[in-house]
């Protein structure tokens, strides 16, 4: 019998890895340009700088959304 939290640790292990890849080799793929999508918000007045990555939590959100739903079904 697996444990639900046992199995959760592990899918969340591998998107980390799969993330942590893609944004270890990010220059290597130019089209992924997590962080600097349309939407991001980003204000620069002096020396104070304010960066909110809107569209790119958006998408990781959705993107583990649909993760998690492929891998909770049964």
């Amino acid at each position: 019998m697996v444990h639900p939290v046992g199995k959760l640790f592990i899918i969340l292990g591998m998107v980390f890895l799969v993330v942590g890849v893609l944004l270890t080799f990010s220059t290597a793929f130019p089209f992924i340009k997590l962080g600097r999508l349309p939407g991001d918000l980003w204000f620069k007045k002096g020396n104070v700088h304010f960066y909110f990555p809107l569209t790119t939590s958006i998408l990781l959100s959705l993107l583990l959304s649909l993760i998690l739903w492929l891998f909770s079904r049964r």
